[in-house]
């Protein structure tokens, strides 16, 4: 085993760790007021190299970084080749709403680890891929917007706090092949998991009252899959067009929730109430995807590409369930529904084999996307919008590079009071690792 290989095994079980550690710890991957609905906020799916083309990747062939939106197009590959993929992201927010006819503005940022993919061949025209990256974040704090110290009898101030944390993480594992050097179908499977803990507090100033921890903590847990299926056909010297496809069916949501309530009281806590609910008694489902996608592209020189996703949560049942639904004093706050995503992107390398101008080299990137979220809030449709660029810089040997992306963007509105407008900037850092593997050497 050479020491390359060595360091990235290294880097390999570090990154498992880290992940475990994140998933079991309940790390914000980002922070949303959204996310206090159903399992969380839905995360945009893909790594650094698709994300700053506007999350397009399902008619998405390129030989030297992996794109595991299609398990189809990991079969675009160098016959020896080993890649991995990591990738980092900061999430910077500012957020408004108006409640009462007043203005309030707050902002948070975070910062987390994104996706960690590993591919490689299997045998002539089929590869194999395994990863993990984020599905859905719980990450909110009221406690500084809903602070109301009320005068009860001689109770004295009573504060009124609301946060959350946790996710749901999914690893995958897929294959594909490809048949007359044109048809590429791939399937993978997916184990979602993750911890979701809402929680509010009362706390009384007055110390002879007890104060009261009441939430929900969710263990999730979940077996799903998806199929892709690209097809490739060349139209003129160098340019070809791909098809592709992907379907995630609907998927029963298993694990345990905690129904719970406590008095504090010092040192002294007692049980006011404790209840274990059975999320699949409850029929709690993940909403199936449907994405199509197509692409042409001029060799590995540009490519463009136009993708829509429809993914259907209202049948999740999440907003009629023990711990996800929503109320306020007008009726259901919180509806599950259809999310759509509309996006389109482009890559750009001026000349990968320039030996003289570094930048020619440089492959450039941007993208456009508008999305409608999966839920409602007060009857409201939320949607989001936002524009990408990036850049791979070319590191070393072979297809190694570091890939830097920025999503610019905004979601939600100001129409009501229960609603928040997010503006956002997203920075995104990939690490593209490539290497020749099962390479006989001529001469020692």
């Amino acid at each position: 085993m050479n020491k390359n290989l060595r360091k990235l095994i290294s880097v390999i079980f570090f990154v498992a760790v880290s992940f475990c550690a994140l998933a079991q710890d309940g790390a914000n991957n980002s922070y949303s007021p959204y996310s206090v609905y159903g399992i969380g906020d839905i995360l945009r799916d893909g790594n650094a190299f698709t994300k700053s083309m506007g999350g397009v990747g399902i008619a998405t062939r390129n030989r030297r970084y992996i794109n595991y939106l299609n398990p189809a197009s990991i079969t675009a590959r160098d016959s020896l080749s080993f890649m991995a993929d990591f990738g980092l992201q900061e999430n910077n927010k500012v957020f408004s709403q108006n409640m009462g006819g007043t203005a309030f503005k707050s902002a948070n940022n975070t910062f987390n680890i994104s996706d960690f993919v590993l591919s490689f061949p299997i045998w002539r025209s089929s590869a194999f891929m395994v990863g993990v990256s984020p599905f859905s974040d719980i990450g909110y704090d009221f406690s500084s917007i809903e602070e109301r110290p009320e005068i009860i009898g001689n109770t004295n101030n009573i504060t009124y706090k609301s946060y959350g944390n946790g996710g749901v993480y999914q690893v995958f594992i897929g294959a594909g092949a490809t048949f007359w050097k044109r048809l590429s179908i791939g399937a993978e499977a997916i184990y979602y998991f993750g911890t979701l803990d809402k929680i509010t507090n009362t706390v009384f100033s007055e110390s002879s009252y007890r104060s009261v921890n009441s939430g929900y903590e969710t263990r999730v847990r979940s077996l799903s899959g998806k199929l892709g299926i690209q097809y490739e056909q060349n139209l003129a010297g160098n340019v070809s067009m791909v098809l592709g496809a992907t379907y995630r069916p609907m998927t029963r949501m298993k694990g345990e929730l905690d129904d719970y309530s406590y008095a504090v009281a010092s040192e002294l806590t007692d049980t006011l109430r404790y209840n274990p609910v059975s999320l699949a008694d409850q029929g709690l489902m993940f909403g199936d995807e449907i994405g199509v996608g197509i692409s042409v592209k001029g060799g590995e020189k540009w490519s463009v590409e136009f993708d829509y996703l429809r993914s259907d949560w209202s049948k999740s049942g999440l907003d009629e369930a023990t711990g996800f639904k929503v109320y306020n004093s007008v009726g259901k706050l919180f509806s599950a529904s259809v999310s759509q995503s509309f996006r389109a992107g482009f890559e750009l390398t001026p000349n990968r084999n320039d030996i003289r101008y570094y930048f020619r080299r440089v492959t450039y990137r941007g993208g456009i996307y508008h999305e409608q979220q999966s839920f409602l809030i007060d009857g409201h449709k939320i949607s989001a919008s936002g524009i990408t660029l990036g850049m791979t810089l070319p590191v070393f040997r072979l297809y190694n590079g570091l890939t830097f992306g920025v999503d610019l963007g905004q979601r939600g509105s100001l129409k009501s009071e229960t609603m928040v407008r997010e503006r956002y900037a997203t920075i995104y850092v990939g690490f593209n690792i490539h290497d020749i593997w099962f390479q006989k050497p001529r001469y020692n």
